[in-house]
This record gives structure tokens, C-alpha cells and sequence, in this order.
């Protein structure tokens, strides 16, 4: 039978104490119900001695959120105590959170105090807290760099007192995970009624260890893991609730540890924590990164499209996205263009597949990444039937104190025309270059640019409309180069004109 694990989440206390990802009330809700939907077991709802909004906020999410349990963070002061049960009053299953430094550091240095009286003064705040509310848990701040001896003490103690939970926080993220793993397995082989209680794991990320120090805490008997989305927090942030989750849920025949998760939620409540808090995820971040199960090295594309497990260790769509990504740039190889051209509906023979294959090369040395609208483009280009008009040479002069002029050859049915022009702009200038060599009396009513990506290197996609004796005719072009694009566009449309 598997152990269980709860997963305790801060983000809405400790995440939110990053400079600049402030919530107001209803925004901490939104994210409350969403940690709810997810299966968080205990959200820690803020600080409510702290300022008038996070009590407010603590009162709303007791409100709002039905089954989780809804913590209060205060320090082993009896206002903080009083503050918080106040503010919990309203919850279905309210916690306490109360706790005091016991690393030297804070003990001689930020407490200014002695070991003895740290110890009275955790036994108090619990034996307090309790009159409040059944559910209380201690941390022992610092417990990363608290002697052992001292630090199963206290913890003894607090239990003693009536704590039902024990916080043993990495604060500083100094532990190395066999440290931080031995410090667990101590205080369940010393602490004669830990049996009473949970040891919890709250590990920051100043080394990038977070998660690695949080798991082997788990390893060696701690069974609530406090965590937050995306990794927030102070600092570094804190251990990461979709690393610690999808790391169970990876290696569960070696952890055999379960949690409440429903793992599906995962990605959607991490872009919402993203939005909402202003901290866009970085690319390379596991699991809910943009590039998490994102494959650009041809070798990979193929491993992965003969079988997904060949590089993925986890399937996308456990943790909500629905499929891997197979990006398209100059490292790509025929496989994934080949896969990519199927998923949009294109079946080409070998011939065809190494013509557009040969374009894709051109077009992905100008960009970083070909999405779809580029490959249905560059098929359009080498599938569609064989076009009258072609753009041979473009060559275009313009500057901000430069008259527009522009040379252009086209080449129609095999014979080669030039013709120069001068226009308002240097596309207008292209295509009054254009129409001195087709001689037709078009005009254009719809001139339509878009950026496909939205970046600086993108390729403009150019839709134009124009008119011929009344007729509309539709022309497409795309291409790096705006003015090429529209050019294309344009000849694209007069290739539509029936020859008379």
C-alpha cells in the first residue's frame, strides 16, 4: 500500500512575497480555487497580522475554498496568534502556522535570545494556538542550518504541546539533499513522539536545490511537502508543486508515494499563476516550461516520433498539455517536416517533400522557428500549379530622405521583362515597377499585412485583393522580406486573372 503525501501550497504567502507579484483580494481567490481544483490539501492563505489586505484575504479564501485546509502564517508572538484566528473564523478546516528561528544565526543574531528560551517560547505559541484551533503546526526556522540535537528538542516539544504538524524548513536553501535527507531521518529515529505528528518540508531554492532537498526529505519520512506554483517565492523561490508532484508521479514504483493532485491541472494553473502574479515562466523551467516537451534537434523529432518515451519521460497530457511540440528550425529533419505537413493535411511525394524541404532549409537559417502558416506557405509555393508570372529580381532603394525607386524582372512564360518605378513607398514602388511590365488595369482594394510569430524576424504574411474589370482576384505572398511579400501577393492575384 503507497504512502500519502499532502502537498501544503504557499504560493499565496511565501510566492507572493516576490517584489511586484502582489494580488488584490480577488485575485488571491481566483488562485485559491484554482489550487483547490488541483487538490491542493492545505493552502496557506497569507500573513494576516502582517497588513489589513492579507487578513482581508485570509476571511475571502475561508469563504471561497470548501474542502482544503486554510492556513494563517504568524511568528510565536500571541497577537500574530489572536489576529490569525481571528482571521480563519470563517474556514471549514482552519490551521495555525506559528514558529521561531532555531539555527544559531537566529537564535544569538536576529533573536537576540539563548537556545532555552527559544525552546519556552515554541511550546507557548503551539500550547496558544491550540486554544484557537485543533490544527496547528510549528516551524523551526532555519531548520536547514539548526543543530540536529537542539533541533529534535524543539520539535519533541512542540508535539508535546499539541502541534500536529512540524515544519522543517531549508530557509536558506543551504542544505545539500543528502544533508537535508539525514536531517529527516534524525528527528524520525530521535524525536520519541514524532508518530504524533507530520514532518513537513519547506525548502527554498538559493542553490537549486529545492526540489532535490524536498524529495529526499519525503525519502526519509516526511509526508507533507510545502510547495508553491512555478517555484515562486523569495529569493530563488521555493520547491516547485509540479516538480515535487511529477516526480512522484515518474518514479512512483521506486517512491510509492501518492498525493491528491489531479495532475491534468497542472499547466493551467500554472499560466494562470503566471498572469496573474506577472512572472512569466522561463522557457527551460520542468514540467510547465514552454520548452518542456519541446523537441528541435532532428535527432530527437525522430526518437520521439517512432516513440515518445525514446525523450520524454512524462506524457504532456498529464499535466494538461495536449501533445509534445516538434519545432521546426535549421536543425529539424525531414521526419519532423514530413510529420508536420501531415498534421496540416499535406501528403507529398518524395520528390515534392525534398523541394520543400530544400525552401525550408533557405527560410529557417532567417528564422529562429517555422510555425504553420510558414510550412503551409512554403508548400503553397512548390504545389500549386505552375504560375505564368514569376518574381525573378527585386531590388528596391528607399530611405528617409531617398525618393522610393525600384527595379523589378519577371519572368512570364519563360521570357524575361524589366521595368523600373518610383512610387509613395518602397512596396508601391515595386508594384508600379510591375504593372509597366504587365500592362493591366488593376487596382488594388485590400492590402493586408500580418506578422505570423510577432517577432522582429518573422515572416510577413501579405493578403491583397484586387480588382480586374470589376472582378475581385485574391493574392497571396509571404516571405521575410515585407516588400517581397507583397510583390508575390500581388503577382499571385494577376496569376488568378484568366489570359485573355
Amino acid at each position: 500500500m503507497s504512502d500519502r503525501l499532502y502537498i501544503f501550497d504557499t504560493t499565496l504567502r511565501d510566492g507572493e512575497q516576490v517584489p511586484g507579484c502582489q494580488l488584490n483580494t480577488v485575485e488571491k481567490i481566483e488562485v485559491a480555487k484554482a489550487l483547490e481544483e488541483l487538490g491542493v490539501d492545505v493552502i496557506e492563505a497569507g500573513f494576516p497580522i502582517s497588513s489589513p489586505g492579507d487578513f482581508e484575504s485570509v476571511v475571502e479564501i475561508s469563504k471561497a475554498v470548501t474542502w482544503p485546509t486554510i492556513c494563517g502564517l504568524t511568528r510565536a508572538v500571541k497577537k500574530d496568534i489572536e489576529v490569525a484566528a481571528d482571521a480563519l473564523k470563517f474556514a471549514k478546516k482552519p490551521r495555525i502556522h506559528t514558529g521561531i528561528g532555531t539555527s544559531y544565526y537566529h537564535i544569538h543574531h536576529k533573536l537576540n535570545s539563548n537556545p532555552d528560551e527559544i525552546l519556552e517560547r515554541a511550546v507557548e505559541a503551539v500550547k496558544y494556538a491550540k486554544k484557537y484551533v485543533e490544527d496547528v503546526e510549528f516551524y523551526a526556522e532555519d531548520a536547514g542550518r539548526s543543530e540536529n540535537e537542539y533541533l529534535a528538542r524543539v520539535v519533541e516539544a512542540v508535539i508535546k504541546a499539541g502541534a500536529t504538524v512540524v515544519n522543517i524548513p531549508d530557509t536558506t536553501g543551504y542544505c545539500l539533499p543528502h544533508e537535508f535527507g539525514e536531517k529527516i531521518k534524525y528527528l524520525v529515529d530521535n524525536v520519541k513522539n514524532i508518530d504524533k505528528a507530520i514532518i513537513a518540508t519547506h525548502c527554498h531554492n538559493d542553490l537549486g536545490m529545492a526540489t532535490a532537498n524536498t524529495i529526499a526529505g519525503i525519502m526519509n519520512g516526511a509526508r507533507q511537502a510545502e510547495v508553491t506554483i512555478n517555484g515562486i517565492g523569495e529569493r530563488a523561490g521555493n520547491t516547485s508543486l509540479e516538480e515535487v508532484v511529477m516526480t512522484l508521479k515518474s518514479r512512483y514504483q521506486v517512491l510509492n508515494i501518492d498525493t491528491n493532485i489531479n495532475t491534468t491541472n497542472i499547466y493551467r494553473t500554472s499560466r494562470m499563476v503566471s498572469n496573474l502574479m506577472n512572472m512569466p515562466v522561463q522557457p527551460n523551467k520542468a514540467v510547465v516550461g514552454r520548452n518542456a516537451f519541446a523537441h528541435s534537434s532532428g535527432i530527437h523529432q525522430d526518437g520521439v516520433l517512432k516513440n515518445r518515451e525514446n525523450y520524454e519521460i512524462m506524457d504532456p497530457k498529464d499535466v494538461g498539455i495536449n501533445e509534445s511540440s516538434i519545432l521546426l528550425t535549421a536543425r529539424s529533419g525531414r521526419a519532423a517536416l514530413k510529420h508536420r505537413l501531415e498534421l496540416l493535411g499535406f501528403e507529398l511525394d518524395k520528390s515534392k517533400l525534398d523541394e520543400v524541404y530544400e525552401e525550408f532549409l533557405k527560410l529557417a537559417d532567417k528564422k529562429k522557428e517555422i510555425r504553420d502558416d510558414d510550412v503551409a506557405l512554403l508548400v503553397g509555393d512548390a504545389t500549386r500549379t505552375e504560375r505564368r508570372i514569376k518574381l525573378e529580381h527585386l531590388q528596391v532603394v528607399s530611405g528617409k530622405t531617398l525618393k522610393p525607386m525600384a527595379n523589378v524582372t519577371l519572368d512570364i512564360s519563360g521570357e524575361k521583362f524589366d521595368a523600373s518605378a518610383s512610387g509613395n513607398g518602397p512596396v508601391d514602388a515595386a508594384i508600379n515597377a510591375v504593372k509597366q511590365i504587365i500592362h493591366r488595369q488593376v487596382t488594388i482594394d485590400e492590402f493586408l499585412v500580418q506578422a505570423i510569430n510577432h517577432g522582429s524576424d518573422d515572416v510577413g504574411k501579405v493578403h491583397m485583393q484586387i480588382d480586374f474589370n470589376g472582378t475581385m482576384f485574391h493574392g497571396f505572398g509571404a516571405n521575410t522580406d515585407i516588400i517581397t511579400a507583397s510583390v508575390e501577393a500581388f503577382l499571385d492575384g494577376i496569376n488568378k486573372i484568366p489570359v485573355q
